[in-house]
């Protein structure tokens, strides 16, 4: 009996290997390519700064990790500093009036964000004044149809803010410095004739951000293999339609409450902790499918880890550091994108099990399922803990 036991978890083992290998982008989890662009329109000067993932950096130049260990180091960095600064500078473009702007080149590093390094690009552009339409594109990436990199946009100017999410096609994000006349002449019109100070603000296309973090939560939760297997694991034991509504909504329910409040700063948990626990979390529901055998009142677990899962998709956003006028909207969007992701894969999942469920040998593809699971828990537990 051991032995036949054993040669079954063999052959599990030899599956899922095959598995990684053929698929290593699903075994990373959240495998995408994140840059974060702000840029401050000052007085005197345009500060620009530039942050992308240090693995896309290795990936886009095949040649600066030259001793190949998968890590961008200074070394490699200060070697190869001026064809870097080029080529960031001739991609990631700011233009004025459809005319290229040529920096000053300010400062280059690695910063180290949460547990994930980057490469830092700070340079300074003249000054901008009202009137003029500054437009900014980027063109990383931009041939590749599979890649899923998004740049994360953050512009400031005297007190307003805009915020975008540049992704897929819509890669160029445009804006006009204007000052507000509308509000001169309300406030004019109110005060019998008497003129009110100008503000300045800023004049953004209106599809750059409420759409753009829409299709952003979308992305996120497509490319988020973790939060989805966990969910997976949820709805694989055979429960009641209802059963199944109050895992999704309680799912729903825990991980806006968390994803809110961490965008809002009033809840920070290490990544290391939060991404490791979510791995757990596939486990558990994995190891549970396979050993209890009521699972009824799921929808209080699910919520609970649900919890953590909301910390996880509040990652990607966090470093933005949103404005207040900014972070409903953005949050409701970017929100809106996961659920209606994961309502769409729920729907298509149900027809699925409930085939599965009236098959003779249902109970033992569940347990076979449930371990690939667990499998697949582990690795990202083991990869995310050491």
């Amino acid at each position: 009996m051991f032995n036949r036991r054993g040669s079954k978890l063999r052959i599990y083992f030899v599956i899922f290997a095959i598995f990684l290998y053929i698929f290593p982008s699903m075994a990373a989890a959240h495998p995408y390519s994140a840059s974060f662009t702000t840029i401050q329109f000052l007085e005197d000067e345009t500060s620009f700064e530039f942050s992308i993932d240090a693995l896309s950096i290795i990936e886009l130049q095949e040649d600066i990790d030259t001793n190949e260990n998968n890590v961008l180091e200074i070394s490699e960095i200060e070697e190869e500093e001026d064809h870097l600064i080029e080529f960031l500078t001739h991609t990631v473009i700011l233009d004025k009036g459809n005319e290229q702007q040529e920096p000053e080149f300010v400062d280059i590093k690695i910063d180290k964000k949460e547990n994930k390094e980057f490469l830092t690009l700070t340079l300074k552009y003249p000054a901008y004044q009202p009137g003029d339409t500054i437009t900014l594109n980027d063109g990383l990436y931009f041939n590749d149809a599979d890649t899923n990199y998004v740049n994360l946009l953050t512009a400031t100017y005297a007190g307003g803010s805009s915020h975008a999410a540049l992704q897929g096609e819509n890669r160029s994000w445009t804006i006009l410095l204007t000052e507000d006349q509308q509000e001169q002449q309300a406030g004019g019109e109110q005060a019998g004739g008497s003129s009110t100070e100008q503000d300045p603000k800023l004049d953004t296309k209106p599809t750059s951000s409420w759409l753009s973090f829409f299709k952003l939560g979308m992305s996120h939760i497509l490319t988020g293999y973790d939060h989805l297997l966990f969910l997976f694991g949820l709805l694989l034991r055979k429960q009641t339609f209802k059963q199944y509504a109050l895992i999704v909504t309680s799912f729903t329910i825990a991980h806006s409450i968390t994803l809110s409040l961490a965008v809002l700063g009033n809840m920070d948990l290490p990544s290391k902790f939060v991404e490791s626990v979510i791995a757990l979390s596939i486990i558990y529901v994995a190891v549970e499918n396979i050993y209890r055998k009521e699972v009824n009142h799921r929808w209080g677990l699910t919520f609970v880890f649900g919890l953590i899962h909301g910390l996880g998709f509040a990652n990607i956003i966090q470093e933005m550091n949103l404005s207040k006028g900014n972070l409903a909207s953005t949050l409701v969007s970017f929100n809106i994108g996961i659920e209606v992701v994961q309502i769409l894969i729920v729907l298509l999942l149900l027809p699925l099990l409930t085939y599965l469920h009236r098959l003779k040998n249902s109970t033992k593809y569940i347990k076979y399922g449930s371990i690939v699971i667990i499998l697949f828990g582990a690795y990202w537990l083991i990869e995310r803990l050491f």
